[in-house]
């Protein structure tokens, strides 16, 4: 789930608890240029207020109007569709006369509300699945490999933790680095022992962690949706949180350093607890090749190279 439809959610649960009366109304298929994803969420509050995004600004306007009028009232879910002629996409400002499909809920439940949030807060992937004649949703075990369905009967969505990347080392690649993962929505924790590169890190929008980095990892439990790039060019560093996330699920694991380096360090950890293919897993020289030189620039390297794996795009092979 990424930050936008966490803090949707964050908003219903709040609203909910504060006695409002909440629809929700998520984005179930576009046709044409569409300014939001599948299952894209948005909150509308019973005053007008509203939390998210299902086009953009195009057709929220009405929307909020149909769901104060009509829909609250009402006590099944339903379905709403904008921009079906071309003179209506002209109205709405849907580019390239789009077309949006909206499943509305005038009465989520709370208790299911918040056991989501709560399943996705411990990193778990769940699945909700939305009965449309009654309303009723029930929540299961997810996989990161569901997609978005709905039909006339029902509609089920996955949600997931945010990706998270975790850094290893606070250096100023590790802050440009962190820097562009959360400009792309990723979770960040940074990890250092070492007390003098602890300056500038007391930032909001990220977690430092002061302490070794393989405890650290054991202690904050690594699952499929995060990526771990080791930063700090310190082998009793780097080598040590590497061996630990190998052995992790997490999507992607790199580090920094040549390829005469990154062949030393694979010889290396071949000689602890690891094995062929979990030594293999790891993404060294970090990054795509685009020719980087300077921090900024390898940092785009570094996320160009995380988010093509985490959407499962191949990338070249560094020989």
């Amino acid at each position: 789930m990424n930050s936008t439809d966490l803090s949707v959610l964050n908003s219903a649960v709040n609203w909910l608890k504060a006695g409002h009366s909440v629809a929700i109304a998520t984005v179930v298929q576009t046709w044409g240029s569409a300014p939001r994803p599948i299952g894209s969420w948005l909150a509308i509050r019973d005053d007008g207020q509203v939390a998210g995004s299902v086009s953009g600004g195009c057709v929220e306007d009405d929307l909020i109007r149909r769901v104060q009028t009509e829909i609250l009232t009402r006590h099944t879910p339903e379905m709403v569709v904008y921009g079906v002629s071309q003179q209506e996409a002209a109205r709405f400002g849907l580019p390239c006369g789009g077309t949006l499909r909206l499943l509305v809920e005038p009465k989520p439940e709370l208790v299911v509300l918040e056991k989501l949030l709560e399943a996705i807060s411990t990193h778990e992937i769940i699945c909700r699945t939305v009965n449309l004649s009654t309303g009723k949703s029930i929540l299961s075990q997810g996989s990161r490999h569901d997609e978005f369905f709905c039909t006339e009967q029902e509609m089920r969505t996955t949600y997931g933790p945010r990706w998270r990347l975790v850094i290893i080392g606070a250096g100023q690649l590790s802050l440009y680095t962190a820097d562009f993962a959360i400009a792309s929505d990723f979770e960040v924790i940074v990890i250092d022992p070492r007390e003098e590169y602890t300056e500038g890190l007391n930032r909001n929008d990220l977690i430092f962690i002061k302490g070794m980095p393989d405890d650290v990892l054991l202690e904050i439990g690594v699952d499929p949706h995060t990526a771990v790039v080791a930063l700090t060019h310190d082998p009793k560093l780097d080598d040590m949180a590497l061996m630990e996330a190998l052995k992790s699920p997490a999507f992607y694991v790199g580090a920094l350093g040549s390829r005469k380096n990154t062949q030393k360090r694979k010889e290396r950890l071949l000689e602890f607890d690891l094995n062929l293919a979990q030594v293999d897993r790891l993404h060294g020289p970090v990054g795509l090749y685009i020719g980087a030189l300077t921090p900024p620039e390898i940092a785009v390297s570094i996320l160009a190279e995380i988010i093509a794996i985490k959407y499962g795009i191949s990338v070249p092979q560094k020989t």
